[in-house]
C-alpha cells in the first residue's frame, strides 16, 4: 500500500515537472522522461523498493523521501554501540533514552552496524571514473578509544569536480596523524581507484601534504587562503591584522596571475620593516596561495579555499559532537561514512552543477569539443 501511494505520488510530482502525463502527446510538454533508478525507502512500515522516474534534462527527486535517514540510522548505532559498550558519557545516556532505546542487545546493534557497512564501504570503495580536474580535501580531528586510551584521529575527506562539472565525494581515510605518509597513502588510494585528470588540489597547509600531492599526481597545489590568513593574522598582531588582511586583499584582487604575484611581493616589502616574520611567511607561501590564480577566472571563487566543503564539515562536527568519544575507528568510518554518502546522493540529484561542464570540460584530458556548423 505504501510502496502503490508513493509511486501515484511521484507519477503527480513529474507529471507537473514534464507538463505532460507518461506517454501523454502535449505541445506543454517540459521535458522527456528517462527510465526509471532503483532505490529502497526505509519506512516505519518496512522496506519499500521504489522505482524514482528520470528526466533527460534536469533532475527529480522525491520530496517525500528523508535525505537525512541513513545518517541518523548511522548516528543511532554509534550512539548504541558506545552505550552497550559501557563507555558513553551521561549526554550520550540521557540521548539513548530519550530515544527509547532502554533494551538495547549486542545482537541488534551489530545486525545495524553491518547493514550500515556493507553501504558504505560500497560507496567508499567505488570506482571514480573520468576526470577530475579540482579535487579539495580537508581533515578534522575526533576523538576515539584506543587500547583503553582515548586518542585523536585525523578524519581526512577528499571532495572532487568532474569534467561535467558535478560534485561528487572521492573518499575519506582515519589517521593517526598527519604526516606526509599518511597523505601519501590516502592519495595512492584514490589514484587506485581511477582518480586521473587532476589539475589542482586545494587543502590547508597540513604537513607533507604538498609533497604527497608532487609525488602521486604530480599537479599545483593551491593553499587554502582562508587558512592562510589565519596563519598571517598572529604575526600582525591585534591592531595590524584589519590592515594585513586589507594589505593582502589588493593582491587578491588582480585579474592575472602575474599582476597577483607582483602584488604580493609589494606588500611582502611594505611589511619587512615593521613585520619581518610576515613578510618572509608570504614569500614562502607566495606560490601556493596564488596558485589558483593560473587557473580560469571562472572558477577561482571557488578555488582559492576549503570553503567549498565548510558546509560539510559542518554537518560531520554537528553530528560527531552528539558522540563526543567514539567506541573505535569503525564507528567513525561509519557515521562520517555515511554522513558524505548522502550528501553525495544530494549533489547527484541536484539541478545545478556546481560548475559550468563548458568551462570546466577545457581543464579535462579529453575535452568536450565542439564542431562549427558545416556551410549550406
Amino acid at each position: 500500500m505504501i510502496g502503490f501511494a508513493a509511486q501515484r505520488l511521484m507519477a503527480l510530482e513529474i507529471g507537473s515537472l514534464t507538463g505532460a502525463g507518461y506517454g501523454e502527446k502535449s505541445d506543454d510538454r517540459l521535458a522527456q522522461r528517462n527510465g526509471y533508478r532503483e532505490r529502497d525507502w526505509e519506512t516505519r512500515a518496512g522496506t519499500v523498493e521504489l522505482r524514482i522516474p528520470k528526466l533527460r534534462k534536469g533532475s527529480y527527486f522525491p520530496g517525500f523521501l528523508e535525505p537525512r535517514r541513513l545518517a541518523e540510522k548511522a548516528l543511532s548505532a554509534v550512539v548504541q554501540e558506545a552505550y552497550i559498550q559501557g563507555i558513553s558519557t551521561r549526554s550520550v545516556d540521557d540521548l539513548v533514552k530519550a530515544m527509547g532505546m532502554s533494551g538495547i542487545s549486542k545482537s541488534q546493534v551489530s545486525r545495524l552496524c553491518e547493514e550500515i557497512d556493507v553501504r558504505v564501504k560500497a560507496f567508499l570503495d567505488r570506482p571514480i571514473e573520468g576526470d577530475w580536474p579540482y579535487v579539495w580535501i580537508d581533515a578534522t580531528y575526533l576523538k576515539v578509544r584506543q587500547n583503553g586510551r582515548i586518542v585523536s584521529v585525523a578524519v581526512t575527506i577528499a571532495v572532487g569536480v568532474n569534467s561535467d562539472g558535478r560534485r561528487e565525494v572521492l573518499g575519506m581515510a582515519n589517521g593517526a596523524s598527519e604526516a606526509e605518509t599518511f597523505w601519501t597513502d590516502f592519495l595512492r588510494s584514490l589514484a587506485r581507484r581511477g582518480l586521473r585528470g587532476v589539475k589542482l588540489i586545494i587543502s590547508d597547509a597540513h604537513e607533507g601534504i604538498k609533497a604527497s600531492v608532487s609525488r602521486v599526481f604530480g599537479v599545483a597545489w593551491q593553499r587554502c587562503r582562508v587558512h592562510f590568513s589565519r596563519n598571517a593574522q598572529p604575526h600582525a598582531g591585534k591592531s595590524g591584522r584589519r590592515v594585513v588582511s586589507a594589505f593582502t586583499g589588493t593582491a587578491f584582487a588582480e585579474e592575472t596571475p602575474e599582476a597577483a604575484s607582483v602584488q604580493w611581493r609589494k606588500v611582502a616589502d611594505q611589511l619587512r620593516p615593521k613585520v619581518p616574520r610576515l613578510a618572509t611567511l608570504m614569500d614562502t607561501a607566495e606560490e601556493d596561495v596564488l596558485a589558483y590564480m593560473n587557473f580560469p577566472a571562472l572558477h577561482r571563487t571557488k578555488l582559492h579555499s576549503t570553503n567549498p566543503i565548510e558546509r560539510l564539515n559542518e554537518e560531520i562536527k554537528r553530528r560527531t559532537n552528539v558522540v563526543g568519544i567514539f567506541p573505535n575507528e569503525d564507528a567513525i568510518t561509519r557515521l562520517i561514512g555515511t554522513i558524505l554518502l548522502e550528501q553525495n546522493d544530494e549533489w547527484t540529484v541536484k539541478r545545478a552543477r556546481y560548475m559550468t561542464p563548458e568551462s570546466v570540460s577545457q581543464m579535462s584530458d579529453d575535452p568536450i569539443v565542439t564542431l562549427s556548423p558545416m556551410a549550406a
